[in-house]
């Protein structure tokens, strides 16, 4: 159901509160979520993201807690998107559940955090506020770089068409972008997205089974790999896809 309490936000992502962000973010990882828990578990899936059991806090409660304990930076919480894309592109068999979420979320935040912000706090306060001991943040840090390939960085544009994706998408329709209509937000992201090589969303149906498009495109900015990237939303689609392969005939 929608809200009916609009909320307009700044256009551009730098601007927007810190919480609307957590709100947008925690919406769009949840509805992921619900779509892959629906998947079974299969033994060759397991990663060290996988928790024994599903944490009792919500998505939404654990980006609250560690906005606050943290003070994590906007453009971070915004590469856990670009990072969930990376990591499913290169890791086939990996999804984001509710039992890879969190784990996924507190590494996501603690490499980011060290490798590309001025200030970061110890891995100690990372763990304490992910609550999961030290050695495990510690292992999940190494095996989260590995992930990607130690690609961290991304341009300033590809984290402003997450935010935009995030707004048009939200599924609780409570959230608007300044100075556009909600028509003009969705013909901007799609602007956006097919000024790439391709539809993000496309190249994840057609390029899945055997990816190569990470590393196929060199940044001429030196921030990092820009080439077109699967979305969170294809991740969906593709997890599907799999699941009916996978169906004994």
């Amino acid at each position: 159901m929608h809200s009916s309490t609009r909320v307009t936000l700044p256009a551009a992502f730098e601007v927007a509160e810190i919480d609307n962000l957590a709100l947008l973010i925690a919406n769009m990882l949840e509805r992921l979520i619900a779509h892959n828990d629906k998947i079974p578990l299969l033994p060759e899936s397991l990663t060290r993201f996988h928790s024994r059991s599903v944490p009792n806090i919500s998505v939404l409660d654990y980006l609250r807690r560690i906005i606050k304990w943290t003070k994590v930076e906007k453009s971070c919480l915004l590469l856990t998107l670009h990072y969930v894309d990376q990591i499913c592109a290169r890791m086939p068999l990996f999804t984001l559940s509710s039992l890879t979420c969190h784990r996924f979320i507190i590494a996501s935040i603690t490499v980011c955090s060290k490798g590309l912000c001025d200030s970061f706090c110890t891995n100690a306060l990372y763990a304490r506020v992910g609550g999961i001991p030290v050695p495990e943040l510690n292992v999940l840090e190494r095996e989260f770089l590995r992930a990607i390939d130690w690609r961290l960085m991304c341009t300033r544009e590809v984290l402003q068409e997450y935010y935009i994706n995030l707004v048009r998408t939200d599924s609780s329709g409570r959230f608007g972008l300044e100075g556009a209509s909600e028509s003009e937000v969705e013909d901007s992201d799609m602007d956006s997205v097919s000024s790439r090589s391709a539809s993000p969303m496309d190249a994840q149906v057609r390029h899945r089974p055997s990816f190569s498009l990470l590393g196929t495109r060199e940044s001429s900015s030196g921030l990092g790999d820009t080439a077109t990237l699967p979305t969170i939303e294809q991740n969906m689609a593709f997890a599907a896809l799999q699941h009916s392969l996978k169906k004994p005939p």
